[in-house]
Formats: structure tokens, C-alpha cells, sequence
């Protein structure tokens, strides 16, 4: 687990990176942009993450065509993913575009406003280079190459800071753009990413004697709608749970420009811890994937055990780094006495619930190992939206409670999702065991 889940884990950690990046370097321009910088994200990754998530049907299917030694039908699934993902990105674009009047109207703080809509408007050419880096990825680690998903979001990096640099604030010849310049160097970055996995597509496709230009890339539509079928629910969990980080966020817009920086900073930062177990996620769902394709009982079981533990392991830590030093992180993104206190608050309200946070993540990939996706997406609606929020609204307006009630929301309901997903989790893999011989 560690050899398939520490490179994916660098990898999301580098994904996560560049939001960091991104709001550090606004961090100058003031909380304003730093609030908008963050709005923006909370509003553009649940549209994203929509069709990011139809495509992780490609887990289930490589992963266990790999486990049974079926390559073509791996290389198969692959290309009935891009074609997803080209069907898919003019529609989310599309959504993206029109959510921007949409948060005017909601009441969102003018002045952020001002800011929020060229950086929105910026990251909409990256949405096809997205779900394109999205299949390409879901389909080398479940063949067991990771070195080049690492790669490419570690050095991305890089050409997001120099993005950032040139077009923020107008270096090296470039126009000074303000908050739409991270928007523009991510959209860059997302692109180079793709090129990066399909020139490894393409070499690994050399070495073995099967390039990819000789597939048949014509459409299956049989193999499109499995996906579909598979990917539809996880869309839907990711939907759910970005929505709703999408609505905390506009409730806190609601707030003065110092609490919305906060909430930002605070979901920027349990966004960072989150990578891990997500990364961990991902090395579940390819594992107990590929020991469904072996028809191995026992494989199943102790690959998602194992990545329960590692991810238990790493969250506990981070929820102890929150609790003791909360102030301190904050200090990182920015100096405003106001957003350092309130900040504070929001991640030691975090540190409660930072361990259920990754068992929730890491329990969801190794079910879509097995094939169900759709308990995870039912979990998630019931714990967020027919809890978190409710609490969440009741606690932030009725009792004044601003930021904090929002996120003493949000923990209830990671805590109650996290402890569901891993008892489903545990008879699901039991049920496996008993229904497969030898």
C-alpha cells in the first residue's frame, strides 16, 4: 500500500500545492483577493470535480481488468474515458460561466465580487485539460505506473509559481492582472499535465509493443455508459460534498472580508491534509481493484485495511499540528491580526474532525474498488446536507455564532460519514470473502 500510496499522495499533496501557492502570492494584494481567490475555488472544484468524478469509474475497470491480466480491455476503458472527457468539459464549462452573475445575486460582498469574476472566467480553458489529465491518470495507476502522475503535478508547480509571477503582478513582460493571473497560470499548468501523462501513455505503449495510436478509438458505447453507471454516483458524492463547501463559502462571503479570508485560509489549509488520505484513496481503490480481478478474498481485505491505517495514521497527526499551532499556519498565508484570531478558531474546530476527514475518503476508494459507488454518494447526502448544512446555517446566523458555527457544521458531519463509511466498508469486505471460493 505504501509503494502505490506515498508517490500518489506526493502527487495530490503537489495538486493541492498550487492552490496553496496561489494564495499566498494573492496574500499582498489584500484579504479581498484572498477571499475571492478562495470563493473561487469553492465554487469552480464542485462544477470540476462533477466530471472529474464520472471518470472515476476507470478505477474500478482498469484496476480489475489489470488484476486479471487483461490489458487490451485496460487500454479499452481508457479510451472510452477521453471521449467522457471530451463530451463532458463544454458543459461544465458552460455551468462555470453561468454561476458568476448567479453569486452576485446570492449577495456575495461587492468588492469581492470585483475580483472573483475575471478569476473565474480565467480557469474555464483549463476545465478539458482537466478531465483529460483525469483519465489519463486514472488509467496508468491502475496499471501501476505512478512516477509520472507525481512528476507531473510536482513540476506543474513550478510552472503555476512562474504563471503566478509573471501575470499577477506583471513580471518579465507580462500585463499586470491582478487575481485573474493564478486563474490563467492554472489553467497553463492543467494543460502541461496532460501533456506530460499522454507523452508517458505513449512511451509506456512503445515498450510494450502495443502503441496507443493503433487502438480502435472509435466510441464503445456499452463501455461509455458502465462508466457512467459507475462514475455517475462518485460525480454525485464529490457533487454533494463540493456543493457544499461551495455553499459554506458563500454564506461566509455574507460574513465581513476578514471571516471569509479565514474560512478560506482554514479550507485551503484541512484541503492540504486531505490530499494524503486522498492519495491513499486512490492506492485503496487500484489494490482492492486489482484483488477483485485475481478473485483474492484475502487481498481485498488487507488492502483496505491498510489504507485505513495509514490514513488514520497521517490525519491524527495533522489534527494534533491544528490544535497546537493554529495561529501559526494562518500566519503563513497572511498577516491581518483579524483573519490570524479568527483563522485560529476554524482550524482547532478542524482538528476534531481532521481523522474522520481521511477514513471517510479512504473507506469511499476502497468500496469503488469493490464496485459500489453508490453508498458512498448516500452517505455523503445525508451527512452533509441533511446535517452539516442545517447545523451549519442554524449556528453561523441564528445564533451569531459567524464562521465557527459554520465549520462546528461541517465537523459533524465528516464525523458522522467517516464512522458510517468505515462499518460499510467492514461488512462489505466480509461479504466478499464469503461469496468467493478458495
Amino acid at each position: 500500500m505504501l509503494a502505490l500510496g506515498a508517490p500518489l499522495a506526493l502527487a495530490e499533496m503537489g495538486w493541492m500545492a498550487m492552490g496553496v501557492v496561489d494564495t499566498i502570492m494573492a496574500g499582498p494584494l489584500g484579504a479581498g483577493a484572498v477571499g475571492a481567490g478562495s470563493l473561487g475555488n469553492m465554487v469552480f472544484y464542485p462544477v470540476a470535480t462533477w466530471g472529474v468524478g464520472v471518470l472515476l469509474g476507470m478505477d474500478t475497470l482498469v484496476s480489475q481488468s489489470f488484476g486479471a491480466e487483461n490489458v487490451q480491455d485496460c487500454r479499452r476503458t481508457l479510451v472510452s474515458g477521453v471521449w467522457l472527457a471530451l463530451g463532458l468539459a463544454p458543459l461544465l464549462a458552460l455551468v462555470v460561466w453561468g454561476l458568476i452573475p448567479l453569486l452576485g445575486a446570492a449577495g456575495a460582498n461587492p468588492h469581492v465580487m470585483l475580483l472573483l469574476a475575471p478569476y473565474l472566467k480565467a480557469l474555464i480553458p483549463g476545465v478539458l485539460p482537466l478531465l483529460l489529465f483525469t483519465a489519463f491518470r486514472r488509467y496508468v495507476q491502475a496499471v501501476d505506473i505512478v512516477k509520472p502522475v507525481t512528476f507531473a503535478l510536482v513540476s506543474a508547480n513550478l510552472v503555476n509559481f512562474a504563471g503566478n509571477w509573471a501575470l499577477m503582478y506583471g513580471h518579465w513582460g507580462a500585463p499586470a492582472m491582478g487575481l485573474a493571473g493564478p486563474g490563467w497560470s492554472t489553467s497553463i499548468a492543467r494543460a502541461y499535465m496532460a501533456a506530460v501523462l499522454w507523452g508517458s501513455i505513449v512511451r509506456h505503449g512503445r515498450k510494450s509493443g502495443s502503441r496507443v495510436f493503433h487502438l480502435p478509438w472509435r466510441p464503445d458505447i456499452a463501455r461509455m455508459r458502465r462508466l457512467i453507471g459507475l462514475g455517475l454516483p462518485a460525480a454525485a458524492q464529490m457533487g454533494l460534498e463540493g456543493a457544499v463547501f461551495g455553499i459554506v463559502s458563500v454564506l461566509a462571503a455574507r460574513l465581513d472580508e476578514a471571516s471569509l479570508a479565514a474560512h478560506g485560509i482554514a479550507v485551503q489549509v484541512i484541503a492540504t491534509t486531505y490530499m494524503v488520505p486522498l492519495g491513499i484513496s486512490s492506492a485503496a481503490a487500484v489494490r482492492v481493484g486489482q484483488a477483485v480481478g485475481r478473485k483474492d478474498r484475502q487481498g481485498v481485505a488487507v488492502s483496505g485495511w491498510a489504507a485505513l491505517l495509514l490514513s488514520s495514521l497521517f490525519m491524527g497527526a495533522a489534527g494534533l499540528a491544528l490544535w497546537t499551532a493554529p495561529r501559526s499556519i494562518v500566519r503563513m498565508f497572511i498577516g491581518d491580526p483579524a483573519v490570524i484570531a479568527t483563522g485560529g478558531v476554524l482550524l482547532r474546530i478542524a482538528a476534531f474532525f481532521e481523522l474522520f476527514d481521511g477514513v471517510q475518503v479512504v473507506a469511499t476508494g476502497a468500496l469503488r474498488g469493490l464496485g459500489d459507488t453508490r453508498t458512498p454518494m448516500l452517505l455523503h447526502f445525508a451527512g452533509y446536507w441533511l446535517v452539516g448544512l442545517p447545523v451549519a446555517y442554524v449556528l453561523c446566523f441564528r445564533y451569531g455564532w459567524g464562521a465557527a458555527g459554520i465549520w462546528v457544521g461541517l465537523g459533524a458531519a465528516l464525523i458522522l460519514i467517516g464512522a458510517a463509511l468505515v462499518a460499510v466498508w467492514r461488512r462489505r469486505a466480509i461479504r466478499f470473502g464469503q461469496d468467493t471460493p478458495g
